[in-house]
């Protein structure tokens, strides 16, 4: 059987296919290629070039792993509206499943986190949430893995990490238990189910021509809309230390949805990125003395 992308390892497809899968997507579609972007991704190779047609375009090649899996089946489905177009893939570049994208090149690309910050920072959560109504409008393409499917499995990794943490994680049992009881509930109870980005970010969203702004890199999945305000404002460091409860509030204004499923996700996922990032711990912390877990 042949190894998956998972049980190869980023850093052995970087060195061992990476090379060769760039080499056959460039001869397939006849790209002049550009240095590639740096810092870059972590899970892709991804540079400018200009196509066959003179086109300008992005060359994206990504390490075949679940959560990559179903970036192009949205990218069709949005068809560019509020997201970066699709021009073609390339799947089957080794016996991993490597894929290539093509897809239309953002200028000038600035983020939208390097162009609103420090006290234009709320600025960043206007443009999202217009991303993410207009996004979540689309059917959902079929066979989409689901939100709630995902909320089970994370919890369940965490559970699993803090035992072999041996008490040196950083929040209480009863803390993680209520937040992680909160993450699959809410993936259960959500009033409706839509397509979604579950990595939307400042960093994810590009300054473009065709559309001010273009939203890059999605992990789609099917499920409660007001867990796509999550990833955003784990990104928004000192508002969240400040007061967490408030820019919840605000997303869930902006995205017309229910404010305390905000707070409640934001609480849960703070629980289940508690581990690898401080300020979620810290969040979580701060949400379970607001909803009373402790």
């Amino acid at each position: 059987m042949a190894a998956s992308g998972d049980e190869l390892g980023l850093a052995e497809w970087v060195a061992d296919r990476l090379p060769a899968a760039v080499r056959a997507a460039t001869r397939h579609w006849a790209l002049r290629l550009e240095p590639p972007y740096e810092p870059g991704g972590y899970c892709s190779w991804v540079a400018p070039g200009v196509d066959a047609h003179g086109r300008p375009v992005v060359l994206k090649v990504g390490w075949p792993h679940e959560d990559a899996a179903y970036e192009p089946v949205a990218l069709r489905a949005w068809a560019g509206d509020g997201a970066v177009l699709l021009l073609d893939g390339l799947d089957g570049l080794d016996d991993l499943g490597t894929r290539a994208l093509l897809l239309e090149r953002c200028d000038p690309g600035m983020t939208l986190g390097e162009t609103f910050v420090g006290a234009d920072e709320p600025r960043q959560d206007d443009v999202l949430a217009g991303l993410l109504r207009r996004l979540r409008a689309e059917p959902a393409p079929p066979g989409l893995p689901t939100l709630e499917a995902m909320c089970v499995r994370w919890a369940a990794s965490l559970r699993e990490r803090r035992t072999a943490l041996a008490g040196a994680a950083p929040l209480d049992d009863d803390v993680v238990e209520a937040g992680l009881a909160d993450y699959v509930a809410l993936a259960a109870s959500a009033p409706e189910q839509v397509l979604l980005c579950t990595d939307l970010h400042a960093g994810n969203v590009l300054s473009a021509r065709r559309e001010p702004w273009l939203v890059i890199d999605p992990k789609p999945h099917v499920g409660d809309a007001a867990y796509d305000a999550t990833q955003h404002l784990l990104n928004c460091p000192a508002r969240l230390t400040a007061d967490p409860v408030g820019p919840a509030r605000r997303m869930a204004g902006l995205l017309d949805v229910d404010p305390d499923r905000v707070v409640r996700w934001l609480f849960a996922r703070g629980v289940v990125e508690s581990l690898d990032m401080p300020v979620a711990a810290g969040v979580a912390a701060d949400l379970a003395v607001h909803l009373g877990v402790r």
